[in-house]
């Protein structure tokens, strides 16, 4: 959606601040936005204190703080880490960061806070794309239990797997008509949905070892999402 200061913000948000001392508060608990005390201001040098409203801001001169380099994306998100996501809350949560660390509401401040709203907003972008997709949602996941799956990884695909994806892409190559496109998007759609419904059972049973198998799989079908949607643009 929005990155760093690339366009206004969509006023599909429905709110546009008239300044920091008038931003709402969100909805969501205070202890999973920061800890249980706040390094000391940068702007006023006061100490943290109790967490008010969105843990973002001094409560003494509501000066933006720097992102917390702790923070995991669940914790930004305000999610349980889980597989399991809502995906209608967690995109709710986007938009209440946003409204609160935008570059677009910090046009007026000063430099050191415009820079953080930079951080805060990269940040924000980067744990809702990462969260939304069940792909990049389950690798992360992974790495946040110390495994990571390197582009280009078999991870011990069976012959029968690896043979399976060549037809397809060979098949995908041939097919010309739209209505042959469309058979193929479906085909990898219900590819996808089934090894979603897997990797959420691997994960729920701590079997990190199979979700390391299922995910490796997913990565190769998104290949061929990839490609069926080249496909589908026009010459």
């Amino acid at each position: 959606m929005w990155g760093g200061r690339t366009g206004a913000l969509p006023r599909v948000l429905g709110w546009w601040p008239a300044g920091l001392l008038g931003r709402r508060p969100l909805s969501c608990n205070a202890p999973s936005l920061a800890g249980s005390s706040s390094p000391q201001c940068w702007n006023c040098g006061g100490p943290g204190g109790p967490i008010r409203e969105d843990g973002f801001f001094c409560p003494q001169c509501r000066a933006l703080q720097p992102p917390d380099p702790t923070r995991d994306h669940f914790s930004l998100m305000d999610c349980k880490r889980s597989f399991n996501v809502d995906t209608a809350k967690l995109q709710h949560r986007f938009q209440q960061l946003q409204r609160l660390v935008h570059p677009d509401f910090f046009g007026q401040r000063s430099q050191t806070e415009k820079d953080f709203s930079e951080k805060h907003s990269t940040l924000v972008n980067d744990a809702y794309k990462t969260l939304l997709a069940p792909l990049s949602r389950g690798l992360y996941l992974l790495k946040l239990h110390g495994i990571e799956i390197p582009e280009g990884t078999d991870y011990k695909m069976d012959n029968q797997f690896l043979m399976e994806i060549m037809d397809i892409n060979e098949k995908l190559a041939e097919a010309e008509s739209e209505a042959a496109i469309n058979e193929f998007e479906s085909v990898v759609r219900a590819k996808q949905k089934e090894l979603t419904d897997n990797l959420s059972r691997a994960f729920e049973q701590d079997d990190f070892e199979k979700a390391k198998e299922i995910l490796t799989k997913m990565r190769y079908f998104s290949n061929i999402e990839e490609k069926i949607k080249l496909k589908m643009v026009p010459l």
